[in-house]
């Protein structure tokens, strides 16, 4: 008995649906409905779930939000119950919880586990636990490109082990390709640079700058221009605070500070603040011969060389021309230089780079060519065992005389830039290698194999199709598997293979159909019904698990559109009977 992995979903607000239980077999679970009765609902129900984007439009109108929520059992050793528990999530008893709320804003939140977590979570899970197949992917399958995706994931380490390494080597190609031809390309714009900072930097070097060199400069210029004004104003300042020698009736600052210091000193014993303001006098005193003195420093040091400011003047011209050049001041025009130097050295290495890059390109290039051919041994062995089992699968749906082959093709060409040597040819290749892949169909004996959009009609496509998806199903380490509708163009006695084939996949697996074929749903464990009811204004839907009578009904509705048709009736319960006793 497998074990379910998803139990149950409850649905409210989405889309028709109003508020519905969706209860999953352990094996074989098929869901039908009217046309526009909203049974893709429950796909999207899922995709909700498994971290899908959500749309505002999805929330039915009138209301608020609308709310998926699901029942996943899962064993605890399960990589999606380990990763949900590193996120914080509690699982009760082997059963965790996840819910999917949309406002009708369009806003979503998430929550695994009684946690809220973001929606990637989600998708990370969503992964370990469900496949999903569908039209979309049919129609994807057409593509050659899909299928090459295809046949890789099928199969497995062989192929993507030696894939990842490809890649890798495949980025850097394109990366020193891009380099080589940027130094290659552009050698004259790169020696035109060089030449533009080889001058500047000499020019800085014979000017041999100091940072802060033209602040000092300025200031000494200025005081160079006016100096008999400073020394004028210099000699009157000392006068009025020393005095003049020559004149012994002079009155200086010195001189009446000291006699209001004396006489605040003859008294001061008579009152301590009195005394305070003698003590300050005396600083004051002091600080007036201070400035005294370097007043009468200041002017016998003053300069008032006609020729130092000539020179002052030269040397600030030469800075000047360099700031216009390079920088606002000293200070970045040194900057400028420094900066300079490391992107020539670049520049000047650019031979030696060139040769290093070529040297690389190369290595790449036969480190490419070896893995390519990896890629491609393995991708041809995959083929034959895909092949055979697609065939294997088109037998048990009512095609045994079909043939599905897996073409592997390379284009040579004369470009060394767009090619690289494999078993002594020059093929094209890519980010995934060198091979085209396309699936090839021979519907029947003397039949050529042709590109299976070409080589089948519409029911025989859907076959193949399902036959591929179920081949992928056997092949991917996930439990639950959604078919959405894949059946879709197929019908009598393939129709009865296809629900036969799925009813065989549900035993090592979990699988959740939503089909419009009688025969399909026969063969299901479980079978759920979209119910759509209108009151004249309003439409809703509902899902209802159908047993006995009533499954009964709904497949003669499937079969002849009439629930009470006999002939309806008697065919659908041979169907059940078949279903039962042809598993």
């Amino acid at each position: 008995m497998v074990v379910s992995v998803l139990e149950e979903m409850r649905i409210r607000a989405l889309g028709v649906i109003d508020d519905a239980v969706v209860e999953l077999s352990p094996g074989f679970t098929a869901v039908t409905g009217e046309t526009g009765a909203g049974k893709t609902m429950v796909v999207t129900s899922l995709g909700l779930l498994l971290g899908g984007r959500a749309d505002a439009a999805l929330v039915r109108v009138g209301a608020k939000a609308a709310v998926v929520e699901g029942r996943i059992v899962l064993p605890p050793d399960a990589p999606a119950a380990r990763r949900a528990e590193e996120a914080g999530a509690e699982l009760d008893e082997g059963v965790l919880l996840v819910s999917r709320t949309i406002s009708a804003e369009g806003r979503s939140r998430a929550h695994v586990g009684g946690r809220s977590a973001p929606v990637g979570l989600l998708s990370e899970l969503g992964e370990d636990l469900v496949a999903v197949h569908g039209q979309t992917d049919q129609q994807g399958l057409l593509r050659p490109a899909r299928q090459r995706e295809a046949l890789d994931r099928y199969a497995g380490e062989a192929v993507s082990v030696p894939l990842a390494e490809y890649g890798r080597a495949y980025r850097r190609l394109r990366a020193v390709s891009a380099e080589l031809a940027e130094l290659t390309t552009r050698a004259r714009e790169r020696a035109q640079e060089a030449d533009l900072l080889r001058f500047g930097l000499e020019e800085i070097a014979a000017a041999e700058p100091r940072a802060g060199e033209d602040a000092e400069l300025a200031a000494e210029a200025e005081r160079l221009g006016h100096a008999e004004a400073l020394a004028s104003a210099a000699a009157t300042a000392h006068g009025a605070l020393a005095g003049d020698p020559a004149d012994p009736e002079s009155v200086d600052a010195g001189a009446l500070v000291a006699g209001a210091q004396r006489a605040l000193e003859a008294v001061r014993s008579h009152d301590p603040a009195l005394a305070a303001l003698a003590d300050r006098l005396g600083e004051v005193g002091i600080l007036l011969a201070d400035v005294a003195g370097e007043l009468a420093g200041y002017a016998d040091d003053l300069d008032a060389d006609p020729a130092r400011l000539a020179a002052v003047e030269e040397r600030r011209a030469v800075l000047s021309h360099l700031t216009r050049k390079y920088g606002e001041d000293t200070a970045a025009v040194l900057a400028w230089a420094e900066e300079s130097a490391a992107r020539l050295a670049e520049l000047e290495g650019d031979d030696d780079r060139i040769g290093e890059l070529a040297a690389e390109r190369d290595v790449l290039r036969a480190e490419l060519a070896a893995l390519a051919q990896r890629l491609t041994q393995a991708r041809t062995e995959a083929a034959k065992r895909f092949a055979d089992a697609v065939t294997a699968e088109l037998a048990e749906l009512a095609m045994p005389h079909a043939r599905v082959t897996v073409e592997l093709r390379q284009h040579e060409t004369a470009d060394e830039e767009s090619g690289i040597e494999v078993d002594g040819r020059p093929v094209v290749f890519g980010p995934h290698g060198v091979d085209e892949v396309e699936l090839l169909l021979a519907p029947h004996p003397g039949a050529p194999p042709r590109p299976i959009a070409k080589g089948a009609s519409g029911g025989e496509l859907s076959r193949v199709m399902l036959a591929v998806e179920v081949v992928f199903a056997g092949t991917a380490p996930v439990p639950t598997y959604l078919f959405d509708e894949v059946d879709a163009g197929v019908g009598g006695r393939a129709a009865v293979e296809v629900g036969r084939r799925l009813a065989r996949l549900a035993k090592s697996a979990q699988v959740v159909v939503v089909t419009h074929l009688p025969q399909v749903a026969a063969f299901a464990d479980r079978h759920l019904v979209v119910e759509k009811t209108s009151d004249g204004s309003v439409t809703r839907s509902g899902v209802k698990t159908l047993r006995g009578e009533d499954r009964v009904r709904e497949l003669s509705r499937m079969l002849a559109g009439q629930e009470d048709s006999e002939l309806a009736r008697a065919h659908a319960e041979e169907l059940l009977e078949a279903a039962r006793s042809g598993i």
